[in-house]
């Protein structure tokens, strides 16, 4: 791995409150800095008014009792919450989340007692402009169009993770795909419409957005009453106004359409598909070639749809898998859209980037501008490969993105983000006539969306969160130079963590079989293991459950009795198509005969690291975790065998 430079190991110890608690004094020296600005902030207000509670209160007997009470309460939540998951700690490689960055704690504990409620610019007159701008520092950093003077600036807003964010690419995906339709049955004149329902429904997003935006100048034309009126009547033409039944029984031609996703795509696009009322039927799993989404079986299923006149609502890359952080050929999925637009067939394409979205920091310029695969390149042993530069370089064509800032942003939970392409679509979505809005200025963009709560899918929410991912963002701006540096870390770590795994693979050949089952795109990197002689299944995976109960949570144990946490993931069949697990099986050792149907046995079951924590490598005292995690994880492998286990297919059957 190469050595770090003082420079950036500097930079990144500044950041999170340290493995060991190193910047305590820092993040105390903030806290109790800005609580006392804020009490200021409090006498200041009105100084002339009295205060309400007296200096003798804290001396009464109902005081001390309800004092007492409180502290009572709070060091028992103290002491539990000592049972959690330590995050923080270089010896958690389980799931994706790490410590958090100090910029954005602080941010989040200095906002709480002003309490703002992000719905709005009447209860969040700052904070509301603080999400809207996390909006575009995110489309700066995929590569949207971000500046409001912009006709088709970008717009992004928080939500309370990922699953909610792809609910909104689904709500304006379907909006937007709806809406010309609604036109044609309005009868709105002096505007090109599409020839029939089906080639308004099947526009291409773009198309989409124009016919969107022509329609709103027309609309700003008309004499007041005459705008009222065509407002209404396209209003209850919408698809929004009618429900999914009287939409469709309105315009007998057209089918529900289908949502094209890959069969690694996370739960919640099914449970979107059933929110919105589509349902889990129009969702189209997608397989996988080489851990990538099969572009092949893409474009045969949009060639077929084209055919049987089938509309699909829009096709999902996922960037950063949860079980094995690949990403998809968001490149080629653009094409195969340009083609079926061409063929009639237009949709919008979204990326789920809810893991992946912040490796894109390390492949921008601080203008914004996309660094060359060579440039990125320099210092890592493999990364990035070719097609995970395209999918990057790619994002900027997308319709919209999902990114977690609460996973590899390092910042609190709640702090999920959705961000669409061209924010005028976002009309369409209005709870309230937002078909006219004037100017292209930065202040009417911003104006705008103060109004947030009718735009979004929730109403009242933390405007504490959106000033803890803007602060960070401004600390740490998205490109290579800044946050990249300390995602940068992250994948040297695992690149470190898959030339370690090789090495323990070879010296512990003899005892049982370990293969990382393709190469990383990311800082995610999975080990599959089977004892050296079984060539069952389920003796591969009650091998592997063994080794990570030891790696998991148990609050019924003191924390320090973990040497490390980690996590599980399976490798599926219909995941990774035959000859991806025929190759895995045989590299294993394993009989693919042994597959059956019982739940936990049509699987692999297969560990997996997710190599956030920038202390993995500790140069300040030379210590590096990868080697004494695999070092742990030697011992317990010769644990287990020396323990005499059964892990063939028939006394494992007893367990």
């Amino acid at each position: 791995m190469p050595a770090e430079s003082p420079l950036t190991r500097h930079r990144i110890d500044a950041c999170f409150l340290g493995p060991y608690g190193e910047n305590d004094s820092l993040l105390e020296k903030l806290v109790v800095e800005f609580l006392r600005d804020h009490v200021y902030w409090r006498r200041n207000f009105h100084p002339e008014d009295p205060p309400a509670i007296s200096t003798e209160a804290s001396r009464h007997p109902d005081y001390l009792a309800f004092e007492s009470r409180m502290r009572r309460e709070l060091h028992q939540l103290s002491a539990s919450l000592k049972k959690s998951v330590p995050f923080h700690s270089p010896r958690y490689m389980g799931h994706m989340v790490s410590d958090l960055l100090l910029p954005g704690l602080v941010a989040q504990i200095l906002t709480l007692p002003y309490n703002p409620n992000n719905v709005s610019e009447d209860s969040a007159p700052v904070t509301v402009d603080l999400e809207v701008q996390v909006g575009l520092q995110l489309a700066r950093m995929i590569g949207y169009v971000h500046d409001p003077l912009q006709a088709d600036c970008a717009f992004g807003h928080l939500t309370s993770g990922g699953t909610l964010a792809n609910y909104q690419a689904l709500r304006l995906a379907l909006a937007l795909k709806a809406f010309p339709v609604a036109l044609r049955a309005a009868g709105v004149p002096d505007l090109t419409l599409p020839e029939d329902d089906w080639s308004a429904f099947n526009l291409h997003p773009r198309a989409g957005t124009v016919l969107l935006d022509q329609w709103q100048h027309w609309l700003a034309a008309q004499p007041s009453a005459a705008r009222k009126q065509w407002r209404q009547r396209v209003q209850t033409a919408r698809i929004e106004h009618l429900g999914l039944v009287e939409f469709f029984a309105r315009h007998a031609s057209l089918r529900v359409p289908l949502v094209l996703a890959p069969v690694t795509a996370h739960y919640s696009w099914s449970k979107g598909l059933k929110l919105l009322g589509l349902g889990r039927a129009q969702l189209e799993l997608l397989p996988e070639s080489g851990m990538r989404l099969d572009t092949d079986a893409l474009e045969s299923i949009l060639e077929r749809c084209q055919r049987e006149r089938q509309p699909v609502l829009m096709s999902v890359a996922v960037l950063g898998t949860t079980e094995y952080g690949t990403f998809d050929p968001v490149d080629r999925m653009l094409a195969a859209r340009e083609r079926a637009a061409m063929a009639g067939l237009g949709h919008s394409v979204h990326v789920d980037a809810a893991w992946g979205g912040y490796l894109a920091t390390v492949f921008r310029n601080e203008d914004g501008s996309l660094r060359s695969r060579d440039e990125v390149a320099k210092g890592y042993n493999a990364f990035p490969p070719v097609e995970v530069y395209a999918a990057i370089a790619a994002l900027a064509d997308t319709d919209s993105v999902t990114i977690d800032p609460h996973k590899l942003g390092y910042l609190p939970f709640g702090t999920g983000a959705f961000i669409c392409r061209d924010h005028r679509v976002t009309a369409l979505l209005s709870e309230e006539a937002d078909y006219v809005f004037s100017g292209s200025a930065t202040k009417s963009y911003l104006e705008r969306y103060r109004g947030l709560g009718q735009f979004i899918p929730e109403g009242s929410k933390s405007g504490a969160n959106a000033a803890a991912v803007y602060v960070t963002h401004r600390v740490l701006p998205l490109d290579h130079l800044h946050f990249g540096r300390l995602t940068r870390q992250t994948i040297l770590a695992a690149e470190a963590f898959h030339h370690r795994a090789t090495r323990f693979a070879a010296e512990m050949r003899d005892h049982v079989t370990a293969i990382v089952p393709f190469q990383p795109d990311s800082n995610l990197v999975c080990l599959a293991l089977n004892p050296r002689g079984n060539t069952s299944v389920v003796g591969a995976n009650v091998f592997v459950r063994r080794l990570h109960d030891d790696m998991r949570a148990d609050p019924s144990q003191p924390l320090q009795l973990k040497q490390f946490f980690g996590s599980i993931t399976t490798l599926r069949p219909e995941a990774l198509g035959e000859v991806e697990m025929r190759r895995i099986f045989d590299a294993l050792g394993l009989d693919m005969a042994t597959l059956d149907g019982d739940e936990g046995n049509d699987r692999i079951v297969i560990l997996r690291h997710t190599l956030m924590n920038p202390y993995l490598i500790d140069h300040e005292n030379g210590i590096s975790y990868i080697d004494l995690y695999f070092d742990y994880l030697e011992g317990r492998v010769r644990q287990l065998l020396a323990d005499n286990k059964p892990t063939d297919s028939s006394a494992t059957a007893r367990h």
